[in-house]
């Protein structure tokens, strides 16, 4: 395999300003990622804060046990008890099949910095991979893109409704989802690697009974060698480590969101979007309905004294939602802004690896941090990878494309350049010539028949709309006959779109790495990690 490193924008003005290294969207985090003193500085302020890292690594410890293991996983979660490691973290929702190819890219760039920072630093540092199974985000795992008719088609999960549902509570239907996965890899093409697939598939699933536990198998596999540790933040057994946490979010829920919405008024200055949607009466807090397995965002009325959902449903006083914490703090879950939070409290967290979006929505939350006294990581953007198969590339050299356009815009303007160029022009203008004769014909029948009967002026209009639809007609039948003389490029064309720029959107963000799996081996990503990748800002074409 080969690295080929291209400066792509991000997808938001904000992170390709973060990427770039503008000194005014840096002075909205705490460290620069790219300056090697920060992470010593970083550690430094580690050695001063204290964790409940015993009770993590027992509690990790019996959480994977029921996936995928190895030496090396067991090594790291006996290493996260030392007093001097640290954790390289990220995380993603629990998509089916792992999702898009981004989320598979995060754990990669998880192990890699980890990887690279141990190395650097001469201390343990532990790749860890947040679940977010308390979200509920359901339209977000459950489908996968399929390529059908020569473009992308959403194939959704075909097993109920779950929209206010964590998703770590949502459990699988085996049979359903099975035939749905079958149906999938079918229309990846046969190869060498597709019964291997399909048993690995099979293997994984036979072992889940939710969402998060298929997505945690698949990924262990996957990753297992490289020492990853996992956590579940929808799981009731790590809230016991986190009901402190919870009370004290609890106990300053006004300062929090009153800190975001400062924030975002010094964002707002310098002219970028919001990424994070508040209000004032904001609780940055979820609770969960057990008995419905619904997800309860609260908010607080200053009037009441209460935290309550929108409809007013449901109500607590701060006290009772105090002894909830304290008793019952799986009925509580944390929103888009505490759960960085809840994340920095519970691990010695060396860097945090984001994505564009994450990378937009982190920089509003610097002085909730800083009124906890804390600091925000290191925010290390994730590695963006965009695989590139050498019959692609071929394509390209075919065309004379330029790799890095296509990346950032598709091949649209270079194959309507192309038809165009297959236009007869001495055609185009004696249609353009027949249209207006006729034009000019019917507005002197138009006159004559004015004066014989004006009744059967609606009926002159629709003949000659019908004539002039038929020259139309037969200059299209020309048009796509000049163009089905040349299927072939055109479907060059069609290729490396689908293949690199899907629907107008990166690979990473449509296509299933179930896909390169079927095409490369089960292997493939884990060899990936092998490769020489570094945290320089560059988008990575990886030629296979």
């Amino acid at each position: 395999m080969e690295i080929l490193n291209l400066s792509l924008p991000a997808v938001n003005r904000f992170a390709t300003g973060y990427l770039g290294g503008s000194e005014e969207i840096q002075s909205f985090f705490h460290y620069n990622y790219q300056k090697d003193t920060d992470y010593t500085a970083r550690l430094e302020e580690l050695k001063k804060r204290t964790f409940y890292r015993q009770e993590l690594s027992e509690h990790i410890r019996t959480y994977m046990s029921r996936f995928p293991s190895s030496e090396q996983v067991r090594k790291n979660i006996e290493r996260l008890k030392l007093d001097n490691s640290v954790a390289v973290i990220g995380g993603q929702q629990a998509g089916l099949l792992t999702g898009p190819l981004y989320s598979v890219h995060k754990v990669i760039s998880i192990i890699k910095l980890a990887e690279q920072k141990e190395q650097e630093l001469g201390i343990p540092v532990i790749p860890v991979f947040w679940i977010a199974g308390e979200d509920h985000d359901y339209q977000e795992v459950n489908h996968v893109y399929v390529l059908k008719n020569n473009k992308p088609e959403k194939w959704i999960y075909p097993d109920g409704n779950h929209e206010k549902s964590m998703v770590t509570d949502i459990e699988i239907n085996k049979e359903a989802c099975l035939s749905w996965i079958e149906d999938i890899i079918g229309t990846f093409g046969e190869t060498c690697h597709t019964n291997d697939l399909r048993e690995f598939a099979k293997s994984c699933l036979a072992s889940a009974q939710s969402f998060v536990d298929f997505f945690a198998t698949i990924i262990m596999e996957m990753f297992k060698d490289h020492g990853l540790l996992i956590v579940d933040s929808g799981n009731q057994e790590l809230r016991q480590l986190e009901k402190d946490f919870f009370m004290l979010q609890i106990r300053h829920h006004k300062e929090i969101t009153k800190c975001v919405l400062d924030q975002q008024k010094e964002i707002q200055k310098v002219d970028f979007n919001l990424a994070i949607d508040l209000r004032e009466d904001g609780a940055n807090l979820f609770y969960n309905d057990i008995k419905n397995k619904e997800r309860i965002l609260l908010r607080f009325e200053d009037q009441t004294n209460l935290f309550t959902e929108k409809n007013g449903e449901i109500s607590f006083s701060l006290e009772e939602l105090m002894t909830i914490a304290t008793e019952y703090p799986e009925r509580l879950s944390n929103n888009v802004v505490t759960r960085p939070l809840m994340q920095e409290w519970l691990f010695p967290t060396l860097a945090f690896i984001g994505g564009p979006g994450e990378i937009a929505y982190w920089a509003e939350l610097k002085l909730v941090f800083e009124y906890f006294d804390l600091k925000m990581p290191p925010l290390v953007p994730r590695l963006n990878i965009t695989i590139l198969d050498r019959s692609i590339e071929t394509d390209l050299y075919k065309l004379n494309l330029d790799l890095q356009d296509v990346l950032e815009t598709g091949t649209s303007k270079y194959e309507l350049k192309f038809i165009d160029s297959l236009k007869d022009r001495d055609l185009e203008e004696l249609f353009v010539e027949m249209r207006n004769q006729l034009v000019e014909q019917y507005k002197f029948v138009r006159a004559k028949t004015e004066k014989v009967d004006k009744g059967l002026l609606p009926l002159l209009t629709k003949n000659e709309d019908i004539l002039i639809n038929q020259i139309e007609f037969m200059e299209r039948k020309i048009y796509e006959s000049v163009c089905r003389k040349h299927d072939d490029i055109l479907l060059k064309f069609t290729r490396i779109e689908n293949a690199l720029r899907p629907s107008g959107s990166p690979q990473e963000r449509v296509w299933n790495p179930f896909y390169y799996m079927n095409v490369y081996g089960l292997d493939f990503f884990t060899e990936l990690v092998k490769l020489p990748l570094s945290f320089d800002g560059k988008h990575k074409v990886i030629k296979r």
